[in-house]
């Protein structure tokens, strides 16, 4: 039997609405609009997805042998964290078992871990007990990546820093133990503190980049490297340096349950990231952090069959697909999330979005059947963006979105100046776009290149090249909640 998380139904009980999709029917087109053809219904992952459960099988548990209060005591723990050989000295004796390998505190005030970058090896389990929290180490020399840029500094180019953790191989996973309270097991990229030896911290070298035009070489939190069947369970993962998540190139993915909490003003702490990836599931999830939410990419690999249900988004730069999309991006469901434009302590996103797919001809390919149903946004700056120019980009591929539909849509609270963004290449690849249901507090938006069905919209765009039609459809607008974040 599955267990029911304590916080499973705050997270569901949103965005209650019933939307029917578009799969056929008639197509009316308004006088003098070309008729719009029938887009073709996204059904995301082919596996039947559920929630996960914890191993039952324990290979090793290693207990804390630290506390974590205003910082670790000694420049020596800092300069060579005690966890990084341990750990990875359980992981490489339980790689292939099936079984858990688990962080567990030694009493209540020992349960921290101190680490450098470790590796989850396949066939097994990193699970950290609830009230227990790994750190990564601040010492950027513990991450360095031989024949790289510094990590830690500022370079013209990335690459310099290994993550805290690299899962490499199948059918693994990192989670979390939950208690009665609602506590789980965490990840501490420690991004808000001082990098060891310097007085700037990781997320201040981000923004040291941005003003330089330069790269920040920090460390992502996870990366799961070609390793299929990956589970990410009520986990929480906190104050990343880079990235939280990145899933890149498998087939198989699940995060349930995990709760990313990182300011809107960290930048590139991106939540999750599927990177030519197919077969993903993101469901049941709290994601706050200072850029994207979720970033579908289809880079040097496409991106197919993915599932994104019933998360909460605050503060973020949205649910987006991009920019790398020259591999393709195709049958994406994203179905009753919400997406609220301040994060929980008041701040407010960079790039306040809610749906987007950002793509340009520097790196634009074909993204393809993606359907979003039931999806609530509040407090954000651009309800829809759907951009093949994205940032300017220039470049020789060819950014092309077809079949996309938007089918139960409403925006509450937008702030002052919010529009949409809805724009196609050119005449010979329009952004294809069908909306329905769909009911916004602001319908100002920039559009061109577009031919849009149109059904129980109060969103209907103009400008060059853009063509509406009337198709036959059926649903209503969702009725919407937003939840707080909850409290870790």
């Amino acid at each position: 039997m599955h267990r029911k998380s304590k916080h499973t139904k705050a997270r569901i009980a949103v965005a209650t609405g019933v939307v029917a999709l578009v799969g056929g029917g008639l197509v009316v087109a308004n006088a003098g609009a070309a008729t719009t053809a029938v887009p073709a219904v996204a059904t995301g992952d082919t596996r039947t997805v559920t929630q996960p459960v914890l191993p039952s099988g324990t290979c090793q548990t290693l207990r804390s042998g630290l506390t974590m209060a205003n910082g670790f005591s000694s420049t020596a723990n800092e300069t060579t964290p005690p966890d990084t050989a341990r750990i990875q000295a359980a992981l490489d004796a339980c790689k292939g078992t099936g079984k858990k390998v688990v962080l567990a505190a030694t009493d209540s005030t020992h349960k921290a871990f101190l680490s450098g970058p470790v590796t989850v090896h396949a066939g097994e389990v990193l699970v950290i007990n609830a009230t227990v929290t790994l750190y990564g180490s601040l010492n950027a020399a513990n991450y360095q990546v031989s024949g790289k840029p510094t990590c830690g500094t500022l370079s013209s180019s990335e690459g310099g820093c290994s993550p805290l953790i690299t899962v490499s191989g199948d059918d693994a996973g990192i989670e979390g133990v939950q208690n009665s309270s609602g506590q789980q097991g965490r990840i501490d990229g420690r991004g808000e503190d001082d990098i060891l030896g310097t007085s700037t911290t990781w997320w201040g070298l981000a923004t040291a980049a941005q003003a330089a035009g330069s790269n920040q070489n920090n460390p992502r939190l996870v990366q799961i490297n070609s390793s299929d069947n990956f589970t990410l369970y009520d986990i929480d993962l906190l104050n990343a340096a880079n990235f939280h998540v990145v899933f890149n190139g498998g087939d198989g993915f699940t995060a349930w349950g995990v709760r990313i909490k990182t300011p809107a003003t960290a930048r590139n702490t991106d939540g999750i990231d599927p990177a030519g990836a197919t077969n993903v599931t993101i469901a049941d999830s709290y994601i706050q952090d200072g850029d994207d939410g979720i970033a579908i990419k289809g880079g040097s690999k496409a991106s197919s069959n993915i599932t994104v249900k019933g998360n909460h988004f605050y503060g973020t730069h949205g649910i987006s697909i991009g920019s790398e999309t020259y591999s393709g991006v195709s049958n994406v469901l994203v179905s009753g999330n919400t997406v609220t434009g301040t994060d929980s302590a008041g701040n407010v996103s960079f790039s306040s979005t809610g749906l987007r797919i950002k793509s340009s001809a520097a790196s634009g390919g074909t993204v393809s059947k993606v359907t979003y149903t039931s999806n609530c946004l509040t407090a954000v700056k651009a309800p829809l963006v759907f951009d093949t120019h994205y940032s300017s980009g220039t470049g020789s591929y060819t950014p092309y979105f077809t079949d996309i539909v938007v089918n139960g849509l409403k925006s509450t609270s937008s702030v002052s100046g919010a529009k949409s963004t809805l724009v196609g290449l050119n005449a010979s690849h329009p952004l294809g776009l069908t909306l329905e249901n769909v009911s916004l507090d602001t319908t100002a938006a920039t559009a061109s290149y577009a031919a849009v069905g149109l059904y129980n919209s109060n969103l209907s765009p103009t400008g060059t090249g853009v063509s509406t039609s009337t198709v036959a459809g059926s649903g209503s607008v969702p009725s919407c909640t937003f939840p707080s974040y909850p409290t870790l």
